[in-house]
């Protein structure tokens, strides 16, 4: 394979690995038609065809399965050569795009990335914190975050933050005062609550999980918003229960300014999770980002 371009077999492998040119461009950062092309040339060096195209999906033929099966390795292994001379002339530079909820921009995410941009000042870091689902890397980000429940089984996936984490639903001790204690998931429907709306335009309802009993209910709203600020602010104020994540709930209960409501009735889940589709051709702000996740976040440890 010496007489066929070095560029043209990654752009093969990344085509063939992703099953799709759109998304295989927005990982190498080119267009789709640059990729497009590339693997023509490859294809007619080789007068083989290695990719079945259609209108909904991109599979390897045979020839093209075999190919790719023999050149990722030594294209790991020329990345890896590399990426070792590169990070052993200079600390890694460029330019990091996470996507991630909101959730973890504000409560999980200062105080690994302050550290982090202090130890690598050439890493310029871009968050994105967006609560919908997405394909991220499309998008042109390089990583993001999310619970697992929402990870797709290619993924490589490693913890970031908390391992545990919880809901809180909640109210100020005027508005209990006003209209009394709920015992049970069932008597919010007797109650006014602040709901979130998602970006998507969903308005979730409300889980509750006790003794294998799940029990889910769509409370009457006096306030639907999609900014946890307002949402704070009216629960304090006395307009009615919220439900969030504890995080975001946890210094007003310290303060006393809102009451944990049906304590018993919420159960921990895991945390979330930094994902990303390869370690080829992983880019050394990635790779770097990955790094200090596993070896400096205390907390992501099982």
């Amino acid at each position: 394979m010496k007489d066929l371009p070095l560029a043209d077999l990654e752009a093969f492998a990344g085509v063939a690995e992703q099953r799709n040119f759109r998304k295989a461009a927005a990982l190498r950062g080119v267009s789709a038609s640059a990729l497009s092309e590339a693997v023509r040339r490859l294809e007619a060096k080789l007068d083989t065809r290695l990719l079945n195209r259609t209108t909904r999906s991109v599979t390897p033929t045979d020839a093209g399965q075999r190919l790719l099966d023999r050149v990722t390795p030594m294209l790991s292994d020329i990345s890896g050569a590399l990426e070792q001379v590169r990070s052993s002339d200079s600390s890694p530079a460029g330019r990091l795009r996470l996507n991630v909820p909101s959730v973890v921009a504000r409560e999980i995410l200062p105080d690994i990335v302050i550290p982090f941009l202090k130890a690598y000042p050439g890493i310029i870091l871009e968050v994105e914190g967006r609560d919908t689902f997405m394909d991220v890397f499309a998008a042109g980000f390089d990583a993001g975050i999310r619970y697992d429940e929402s990870l797709d089984l290619d993924m490589i996936a490693i913890p970031i933050g908390p391992r545990m984490q919880r809901f809180c639903v909640a109210a100020s001790p005027d508005y209990l005062a006003r209209r009394g204690m709920p015992c049970h998931p069932r008597d919010l429907a007797e109650h006014t609550c602040i709901r979130h709306r998602f970006e998507s335009g969903r308005l979730n309802s409300w889980e509750f999980e006790r003794d294998g009993a799940v029990i889910r209910v769509s409370p009457p709203e006096t306030l639907i918003a999609n900014t946890i600020e307002l949402e704070l602010a009216a629960a304090r104020g006395g307009l009615g229960i919220i439900a969030t994540f504890e995080d975001f709930i946890r210094p007003y209960l310290k303060s006393g300014a809102l009451v944990e409501v049906l304590p018993d009735w919420q159960q921990p889940f895991s945390g979330p999770y930094l994902y990303y589709p390869s370690r080829r051709h992983m880019p050394a702000p990635l790779r770097a980002f990955v790094d200090w996740v596993k070896g400096n976040n205390n907390k992501g440890e099982s």
